[in-house]
């Protein structure tokens, strides 16, 4: 059984992960990319059951990821197939891809999947490119800021953006404009996020009054 939606909830993330629906829908969007398109061979790709499969293929089609196509009359027999809206939210595929290689959670000692240029065989990897420049970024260059949709609960996630980036500005992992310090580069990001809570920690005990116990 899927859980709750997210309805009334103004994010994008959430409305993707809505349409998919849940891990088993991602599933079958990962088997329509790279090729299946029948009942049958979804239930081998993933073992999912036959009630959990019907009811995720009825969800992607309600939701318009995929269409059904009859390919066989007597027995009646359908094929699914990804839209151009399923095309764009399958695009995913290859960036969880290569994250879960980079993680080293594919369950293999080497990446499962490789993605090339069709035209050339080149290797193709995902990476965040400013638009102005072309340079390429990482995830350490981004910043979020509040687009033209926000609403209230928007503006009250993004205050907490803005807020851990002063502390890190103060604790001198970055500098004000968002490029990691020497020092930031020294540490590396998991390493300064552990001294940053370290450190608020540290504070809140030094600010936190002392208790005597009474004995009894």
């Amino acid at each position: 059984m899927r859980s709750k939606g997210f309805d009334g909830m103004v994010c994008s993330i959430a409305g993707v992960m809505a349409v998919i629906g849940d891990r088993w829908g991602l599933l079958i969007l990962r088997d329509l990319v790279l090729g299946l398109n029948r009942y049958e061979d979804f239930r081998q790709s993933s073992g999912v059951t036959n009630v959990t499969l019907s009811d995720r293929l009825k969800h992607l089609e309600a939701n318009g990821l995929i269409e059904r196509r009859r390919y066989q009359v007597n027995p009646e027999r359908f094929e699914y197939l990804l839209t151009q809206k399923g095309w764009q939210i399958a695009s995913v595929m290859p960036v969880l891809a290569q994250i879960g290689d980079r993680c080293n959670v594919s369950g293999a000692s080497a990446p499962p999947l490789k993605f090339v240029n069709r035209r050339t065989g080149a290797d193709v990897e995902f990476s965040f490119i400013d638009k102005n420049t072309g340079e390429q970024l990482s995830a350490l260059d981004l910043a979020i800021k509040e687009g033209p949709g926000a609403d209230d609960l928007v503006r009250w996630r993004l205050s907490h953006t803005e807020r851990r980036h002063k502390q890190k500005v103060d604790d001198g992992v970055v500098s004000p404009s968002g490029t990691l310090t020497m020092q930031g580069a020294k540490l590396r990001p998991r390493a300064a996020r552990k001294v940053i809570e370290e450190e608020k920690f540290t504070r809140r005990m030094k600010k936190k009054p002392t208790r005597t116990k009474a004995r009894r």
